[in-house]
This record gives C-alpha cells, sequence and structure tokens, in this order.
C-alpha cells in the first residue's frame, strides 16, 4: 500500500536535492522579461547567486501583472489608521496609477537605475508607493524607521549614500505626533555625505518647512509627474537595503535582490501561508522592518492578495480589542504579528473579553515570529482564537522564513515552543562549538548549510568582507544565524536564545529561554525575559524579569517566590535562579525584541549605549532601578544616548 501523499517532505528533499530544478520550477509562476542562463550560479561561492542572467521587475509582478490577469478592481492595499480615524482602500489598478505616476516622479529628479533612495516614513500608503516606485525604476530602496535619531539616520545616510530621500512631515505613536522634518534636516546636518533632494509628503497633523532648492512637496511632484514604465532589472541587482537593528556598532545594510527574492517571497505566501489570490493577509509590522518589507509590501502582491497596512498598536488605539476589529472590520483570512504584541494584549485582557464584540469567522490562522513565542503565549490565543497558532522563525538576513509548519503543504502538529520544521530550501543543523553536530535534543549553534535558498541575503551593501566575518567565518560552508536551540528527533527547530544569551553557570551551559518559559507558564505573569549576569564564583548567574498581568492583586513577594520555586522545579538547582523582580514593563525594540544584551549590561555595570531602536528609553530607568533593589550595584549614569 502506498504512503499517504506529503508535500512538505516532498518538497524538502526535492528543494535540498534538486534546488536548481525545484526552484526554476518556482520561478515558472512570476512574469520574466528574459528567462535565467543559470537557476544556481556557485561560481563566486560563498556568495551564491540566483537565476543569473535573468531580467525581471518586481513592481511589474507586484501590481501590473494582476491588471492583466484580471485583478484590477480588487482590493490591494487596506490602511487602517485608529490614530488618524481613517481607513481607506487601494486597488490594485489605484495602487498601480500611484506608484507608475510616484516613480516618474523620482524619474524627472534623476533617480535611475542602481540609485539609492532612503525612505523615511510613517506607516501611510505613500510608504508603499515610494518602495515600489523604486522597485518599477529599478533604483534601489533603503527604508528607516519612521523616527529613528538623527545620529542613527545620518550613519544609514553615509553607508547607504543615496541619491534622494523622501519622507513625511511627521509620525503618529499613539496619542504623540513626532515631527519627522526636524530629524531628517539634523540628520542631513550631521550626515557626511550630501543629498540633494528630497521629497516630503506633508500630513495633516504637522506641517514641515520645506527649503527651498533641496525640498519638494509630495503633492506637487506627483502633479507634475508623467507616470513611468518598468525598468528591465538583471534578477541579481540590489532591490534594496535593509540596516538590521543592532545595537551596537556600524549598521549592516543587508542586501536583498530581484529574483530570488520575489520568487521566494511568492512561493512563501502559497506553501508557509497558505494564501491564494484575493486573501486577506495581514502582518502586524512596520514598514521599516524585514517583516513589512517581505509581508507587508512584497509578497502579498507578489501573491494577488490584499494587503493590510495598519497605523496603530495592539493595545492603546484604543483598547486591547484593537486587532479583533481589524480583522472582523476587513475579513482578515491570516494575522502575523510578533509575539509581543499577544504578551501586551494578553496583559491587558487576559480573560480574552473583548473578543465577544468581534466576529472573526474569516480568520484561518495566526502566525507569530519576531521573538521566540512561550508556550504559555501560544496556548492562550489558541484558547481564544481558536485557530492554529503557528510559531516560525527568520531573520531580517534571511528575509522570509526559515523554520515554520508549512500550512500550504502538510501542516505539521504543533510543538508550542517550537517553530516547527524547517522550510524546503532550508538545511538548518546545530553545530557545537569546535563544528561537529550535536546529537538530537542537544543545545547548540544554529546554523544554514550554504548556498542559502533564494531571496536570503547576498551580501552587506558594500561590505563583502563583514558579510564573511559576521556571517560564514565561524563555520566555512555554514551560515550562522547567531541563535542557539537544538533539534529534536522529530526534525522540529526550537529556537531558545541568542548565542550571546546561552549562559553558564558553574560549566553548566543553560538557556535562558528554556527559563523564560517556566516563569511565562506561571498564571500571573504576562511576559519575562531571563538574562546572565557575571558571577564571581559561578561565572554567570540568571537573573528574570517579569511583568504581570493587569489585575494581578495578590502579594508580590509571594508571586516571585513561586517563580523562584517553578524554576527549580522544572530545571533544577543547577540553574541557580534566585533574583527575580517584577518590573512595569521591558526594554524593547519598536520591533518588539527584548534588548537583553542592554539589560546585561546594566546589570554588569559595564557602559552601553541606548539604542536607537529602543520603543521607550525610560525603561532601562525602570531596569537599573528594579536591579538596584535586588542590591546589585548599578553604575549611576552608565549608559550613553546615542
Amino acid at each position: 500500500m502506498n504512503a499517504p501523499a506529503n508535500a512538505y517532505r516532498d518538497a524538502q528533499q526535492r528543494a535540498l536535492e534538486d534546488p536548481e530544478g525545484f526552484w526554476g520550477e518556482q520561478a515558472a509562476a512570476l512574469h520574466w522579461e528574459r528567462r535565467w542562463d543559470k537557476v544556481l550560479d556557485a561560481s563566486r561561492a560563498p556568495w551564491y547567486r540566483w537565476f543569473s542572467g535573468g531580467r525581471i521587475n518586481t513592481c511589474y509582478n507586484a501590481l501590473d501583472r494582476h491588471l492583466e490577469q484580471g485583478r484590477a478592481q480588487q482590493t490591494a492595499l487596506i490602511y487602517d489608521s485608529p490614530v488618524t480615524g481613517v481607513t481607506a482602500r487601494l486597488s490594485y489598478r489605484e495602487l498601480y496609477e500611484r506608484v507608475a505616476r510616484f516613480a516618474g516622479a523620482l524619474a524627472a529628479r534623476g533617480v535611475g537605475a542602481g540609485d539609492c533612495v532612503v525612505i523615511y516614513m510613517p506607516m501611510v500608503p505613500e510608504a508603499v508607493v515610494a518602495m515600489l516606485a523604486c522597485a518599477r525604476i529599478g533604483a534601489v530602496h533603503s527604508v528607516v524607521f519612521g523616527g529613528f535619531a538623527p545620529h542613527e539616520l545620518a550613519k544609514r545616510i553615509d553607508d547607504a549614500r543615496p541619491v534622494m530621500i523622501v519622507s513625511a512631515s511627521c509620525g503618529i505613536e499613539g496619542q504623540r505626533i513626532i515631527p519627522y522634518k526636524p530629524l531628517l534636516d539634523e540628520a542631513l546636518r550631521l550626515a557626511s555625505h550630501r543629498v540633494e533632494r528630497c521629497i516630503v509628503l506633508q500630513r495633516p497633523q504637522c506641517a514641515a518647512t520645506l527649503i527651498s532648492g533641496r525640498d519638494l512637496d509630495w503633492a506637487d511632484a506627483v502633479a507634475a509627474a508623467t507616470p513611468a514604465p518598468c525598468a528591465s532589472v538583471a534578477a541579481t541587482d540590489p532591490l534594496y537595503i535593509l540596516y538590521t537593528s543592532g545595537t551596537t556598532g556600524k549598521p549592516k545594510g543587508v542586501v536583498r535582490d530581484h529574483g530570488g527574492h520575489a520568487v521566494a517571497l511568492a512561493w512563501s505566501m502559497r506553501a508557509v501561508y497558505d494564501m491564494r489570490p484575493g486573501d486577506v493577509f495581514w502582518a502586524a509590522s512596520d514598514v521599516g522592518w524585514v517583516v513589512g518589507h517581505s509581508y507587508i509590501v512584497y509578497a502579498p502582491l507578489l501573491a494577488g492578495c490584499t494587503s493590510i497596512l495598519y497605523e496603530g498598536k495592539p493595545v492603546g488605539t484604543p483598547d486591547a480589542g484593537a486587532f479583533w476589529r481589524v480583522i472582523a472590520e476587513h475579513r482578515v483570512n491570516a494575522l502575523f504579528t510578533a509575539p509581543t504584541a499577544f504578551r501586551a494584549i494578553k496583559k491587558e485582557d487576559p480573560q480574552g473579553a473583548l473578543l465577544a464584540r468581534y466576529d472573526l469567522a474569516s480568520l484561518r490562522t495566526l502566525f507569530l515570529a519576531g521573538e521566540r513565542c512561550d508556550p504559555d503565549t501560544v496556548l492562550w490565543a489558541e484558547s481564544k482564537l481558536r485557530v492554529p497558532v503557528i510559531d516560525h522563525w527568520w531573520q531580517t538576513e534571511t528575509g522570509w522564513p526559515v523554520a515554520a509548519n508549512c500550512r500550504g503543504l502538510t501542516p505539521s502538529p504543533v510543538k508550542p515552543g517550537s517553530a516547527s520544521l524547517p522550510v524546503p530550501g532550508y538545511d538548518v543543523q546545530v553545530l557545537d562549538e569546535s563544528g561537529q553536530a550535536v546529537a538530537a535534543g542537544k543545545i547548540g549553534n544554529i546554523v544554514i548549510r550554504l548556498p542559502l535558498p533564494p531571496g536570503t541575503l547576498t551580501t552587506l551593501w558594500q561590505n563583502d568582507a563583514g558579510y564573511r566575518e559576521s556571517y560564514l567565518a565561524r563555520y566555512p560552508g555554514y551560515y550562522l544565524t547567531g541563535d542557539a536551540g537544538y533539534i529534536d528527533d522529530e526534525g522540529y527547530v526550537w529556537i531558545m536564545s541568542r548565542i550571546d544569551d546561552v549562559i553558564n553557570v558553574a560549566g553548566h551551559r543553560l538557556s535562558t529561554g528554556g527559563m523564560e518559559e517556566v516563569l511565562a507558564g506561571h498564571p500571573d505573569v504576562a511576559e519575562c525575559a531571563v538574562i546572565g549576569v557575571a558571577d564571581p564564583l559561578k561565572g554567570q548567574l540568571p537573573l528574570g524579569l517579569v511583568v504581570l498581568k493587569s489585575g494581578v492583586a495578590r502579594p508580590q513577594e509571594k508571586v516571585l517566590q513561586e517563580l523562584i520555586e517553578r524554576v527549580r522545579e522544572h530545571i533544577g538547582a543547577v540553574a541557580a535562579f534566585r533574583h527575580v523582580a517584577i518590573v512595569p514593563r521591558l526594554p524593547k525594540t519598536r520591533s518588539g525584541k527584548v534588548l537583553r544584551a542592554t539589560m546585561r549590561a546594566i546589570a554588569d555595570s559595564q557602559p552601553y549605549n541606548t539604542p536607537a531602536t529602543i520603543d521607550d528609553p525610560l525603561t532601562l530607568e525602570e531596569i537599573a532601578a528594579a536591579l538596584r533593589g535586588l542590591g546589585y550595584a548599578v553604575a549611576a549614569g552608565a549608559g550613553t544616548a546615542r
């Protein structure tokens, strides 16, 4: 009797054994101006290139192609902004017309193929328009998160060397209006690279002062423009630069190409997310992050879906039911967000009472990524939404999922806490410090065997040496992810922490992620973080920081003792877990990543820079105060604002 078909297993085997055949078949779903000469070019390994010799235009495949295939009237983009009270829908034809005209505005000011354009925008449709317009004429865009500090923006300007900057008069964070133009002007003053031209979108909430001869109003630029056609672009040409949100050092500009990127993202919408043309996909992220690039802008449009651009928060705009409203109003089929968003919702509405106000029948799947999701949050979301909750794992560098439960192939059983199985095309392995493979279930450094599949980074912008040093040098033949974890005996990938967050307690290597999982399972805990701090006797000791759910009235001393006992019970005395503090909130980047390295520096009284990516710098002062309360000798003024 034949075994039942397993589309996931078959795709994974084919992608690893015959990558050229597999990816060549996926590429056939897109429009190519010229077919490639070679699917995988390994002539300059480890700088592998996909679809060399081919010519393609990403914007054409995201917009023009759908007009030709009868989707002109389908909604392409839904803009939902609770902070301004505005909702707008753009059909594929309307988005195409806006993009073509803005591409003409760029071209009229001398922007051409290969030129870099920095986009410094809030979550408004014009940000999507600007990105696609660059792709249309073959320019390379580099989106910088709106509101980044001038010093950080200046560093990116100096590295990318743009010929133009596209910005807006302001962004809106909750109730706060943040003027962007003064930040942009200061960044241009600080930067060594001179930018002669800026286009600025004037928002009604805040008018920007334009500098004559340099700045042009968006509306004026578009009114005078002639729509631009799609340029012929080499598949291996850069589509965009995206700077990683690292907290220290020189920005690393991840480079994504046109051909491999379009092929991988279009395929991922079908294989990973089970989305089909006409479905409504919502990535609740920001265009400044990789999730926004991949799954707000490019992938949904390449797949003929409807994408949602949300200018708001999971809580506070106006309440913890904000996500449920968007799902109900726009009939969302799949939601993709960060675990921290659901932890915030769970903290404010632990019983899920606000869900009862909304009809969520359209929702088929919830996807979580950005940070490892603790099993408690997965189970809470499953119990409230009654749909599969899929934690999956990928990075800015990879551009699309590395490990996931591929809903469009053969869904596998969910194991809360695991990112599921490697996505076809990724050969994921776990190595020890000497480069040897470790046994199933043993923690080590997670790597991916080269070549990486299409859509992943090709190098760092103007920095091949930095690419090799950061990702390839430690384990020749492999890409170093920087994450630690293990693969179990069924092939499931478990991401437990960053490599730097595996702590050594008296010679025992322990995962902070495992301890966080135990703390998060306490019924009073909304979210938590565990860091390793220096100890003269044991080398390192774990320190827990927890945020309680709203409405917890039990004595904090009782909760703290229970947390210590939980870690001892589940992990053992070897963890030496004795220090835990309750804090009002955790310091995070705007994308939701907890700043563990910064907290570790505070606890160790080491100097640190306040990251430009931080959501609220005051959280670091709260952490320092909590650590002093535990007896840590936190140095006053150790942090340096950037």
